[in-house]
């Protein structure tokens, strides 16, 4: 029999604070009540406060990120479109895969897994593109499966230096929330996010942020929708209603949620992910044969951390043996990384202990595995960054 909790360092769904975890103990309520908009519509103004955005339309559709890729493609493009794509991990791959699927002609650059969007290579395509064929550029803002953070300013500055028109799309599913995403300063079109990330929320909310452009052009795509037509959801959600029944539980979170992010300051959260996340990335390097996925500083992820294991260690072994000795959830490798990486999920509701926490399991978890690593080696490298970092803090504050 286990005692004690299970401990969560998946990069999503993440932990729930308590907090939230009480403001959804609600009884259900009517969706058509008059005072329903009470509820909802700050929710819209918080989330825009989040994607740093004063003129976008934001939406939130029951369902997950995947849903709100679909709502964007659907409504903004049309059949036979091309667009712009690049697939470096697992969830650019399903994004690609999606855009097929849905009969776009997609032009997709394949990437090492552990880099990040090919900035040289979009705007090289972009400038050859003088007829402007290419109606759409995605980037997969936070590879999730690699530990990859890309840069969407320079994506939006090889549009503006090829005097392009295409919308940009970003992918900031495990970014939002967590890591510096700005939607007006970038130029962004269509941004995709979800609930169970940095939003500190259970699955269940696809939210996506829609510029001005973007809106007009839905009003002239031709795709098939029906679930995620904007048209239907702004003329509903202009009084903080939906056009079906939406998860009123979750909005409860999410307005406490995003009271916990306000209360701290989204720049003190984003700054809590980079303090966080180099702990772990320094902890990784202390491990003897262990390296990250990511293969140069400046595509490190701060919501999430895939560690390539030792050659003679199989990943899924160190997750088995965190998840049932150690009571730690891990992430897992996925497709070609399957038994090479695991993954360390530092994102959300977290602090300095509960990371110290996740590092001790992994290194008892490699060791089980076969990992030849000094015990401790990991957690006193991050626990030495941890105490520099918040003194060099109080020394700033004191000054």
């Amino acid at each position: 029999m286990k005692t004690g909790q299970n401990h969560l360092f998946i990069p999503g769904p993440t932990n729930v604070p308590e907090r939230v975890r009480m403001a959804m103990n609600v009884p259900m309520q009517d969706m058509r009540a008059p005072d329903f908009g009470d509820l909802t519509l700050p929710l819209f103004a918080g989330l825009k406060k989040v994607f740093r955005t004063k003129s976008a339309e934001v939406f939130m559709y029951p369902g997950s990120g995947t849903g709100a890729w679909e709502a964007a493609i659907t409504n903004t493009l049309n059949n036979g479109d091309r667009v712009l794509m690049s697939r470096f991990g697992q969830f650019s791959h399903l994004w690609v895969d999606m855009a097929e699927r849905l009969g776009l002609d997609v032009d997709c650059i394949d990437v090492e897994w552990g880099k990040g969007v090919p900035v040289e290579q979009y705007a090289e395509k972009l400038k050859a593109d003088t007829e402007g064929r290419i109606k759409a550029v995605f980037v997969t803002h936070n590879e999730t499966a690699t530990g990859v953070t890309s840069d969407i300013a320079a994506v939006r500055a090889a549009l503006d230096e090829a005097d392009h028109d295409a919308m940009l799309y970003v992918d900031t599913v495990s970014g939002l929330g967590s890591v510096d995403f700005r939607f007006d300063d970038w130029g962004v079109d269509l941004a995709v996010s979800g609930s169970q990330k940095g939003l500190m929320l259970p699955a269940g909310l696809g939210i996506l942020a829609a510029s001005q452009k973007a809106i007009e052009a839905s009003k002239t795509g031709t795709m098939d929708r029906c679930f995620f037509d904007f048209a239907d959801m702004m003329k509903m959600n202009a009084d903080g209603y939906f056009p079906y029944t939406p998860p009123t539980q979750l909005f409860h979170g999410m307005r406490e949620s995003l009271g916990m992010i306000f209360e701290e300051g989204l720049d003190n959260v984003i700054a809590r992910h980079y303090r966080l996340g180099e702990g772990v990335r320094r902890a990784v390097a202390a491990w003897d044969g262990c390296e990250l996925c990511a293969t140069d500083p400046k595509w490190y992820s701060d919501t999430v951390s895939a560690i390539r294991v030792p050659k003679n260690v199989d990943a899924r072994d160190v997750i088995s043996h965190g998840y049932s000795r150690y009571s730690t959830s891990f992430g897992s490798g996925l497709s070609q990384l399957a038994g090479k990486v695991f993954r360390i999920g530092h994102l959300g509701s977290l602090n300095e202990v509960m990371c110290i926490a996740g590092i001790g399991s992994a290194e008892m978890a490699l060791a089980d595995a076969g990992a030849r690593i000094e015990l401790g080696s990991g957690i006193a490298a991050a626990q030495a960054w941890y105490r520099g970092d918040m003194q060099q803090e109080l020394k700033i504050a004191a000054e």
